[in-house]
C-alpha cells in the first residue's frame, strides 16, 4: 500500500467515527453542527461500514465497491439537495457544514474505490509471503543462474 491509501483508510475510518458521533448525540439531542439525514437509515449505514472497511484495509476491490456503493447510495442524493438548496436559498453556515459532510461522504469512498482499482500492487500474489521472496525476485534467478554457470567442475 502506498501513503496515499494508508491515508485514505485513515481518513475513511475517522469520518466513520465523526458520522458515528454525530448520530450519537442527535439521538441524546445534544447540538452538533453534523445531524443525520435519516437516524434509522444512518445507523444501518454505520455498521454496514464496518466490513467494508476491513475488506478495503485488506485490499478487496469487492469490498471498495461495497463501500462506495452504500456511501453513494445513502449521500448522493443529499449531496443533490444540498446543492439545489444552496441554488434556491443561498449558502450559510447549515447548508455549508451539511454540504460539506456530504460531500466528504461521497469523495472518501470514491477515492478509496479508485485507488484500489488502479493500484496494481493490489495482489501480492499467492498469500505466501515466505515464499513471494523466492517466486517474485528475479535478481534471485540471475545471481543463482550466474552461479551456476561458474562451478562447473571438471573431472
Amino acid at each position: 500500500m502506498t501513503l496515499f491509501s494508508y491515508l485514505l483508510t485513515i481518513l475513511g475510518v475517522a469520518f466513520w467515527l465523526f458520522r458515528a458521533i454525530a448520530t450519537v448525540l442527535y439521538q441524546l439531542e445534544i447540538s452538533f453542527f453534523a445531524t443525520p439525514l435519516s437516524t434509522n437509515i444512518e445507523i444501518i449505514v454505520l455498521f454496514a461500514t464496518l466490513p467494508c472497511i476491513v475488506l478495503v484495509v485488506k485490499r478487496s476491490i469487492v469490498g471498495a465497491a461495497c463501500y462506495f456503493g452504500i456511501y453513494a447510495a445513502y449521500f448522493g442524493t443529499a449531496l443533490y439537495n444540498a446543492i439545489m438548496e444552496v441554488g434556491v436559498e443561498g449558502l450559510n453556515i447549515t447548508n455549508s457544514s451539511n454540504m460539506l459532510c456530504v460531500l466528504l461522504g461521497v469523495v472518501i469512498p470514491m477515492l478509496t474505490f479508485f485507488d484500489i482499482l488502479i493500484n496494481k500492487n493490489r495482489i501480492l500474489g499467492t498469500g505466501k509471503k515466505k515464499e513471494d521472496w523466492f517466486y517474485n525476485n528475479e535478481d534471485y534467478d540471475r545471481k543463482f543462474d550466474e552461479r551456476a554457470d561458474r562451478n562447473q567442475y571438471k573431472f
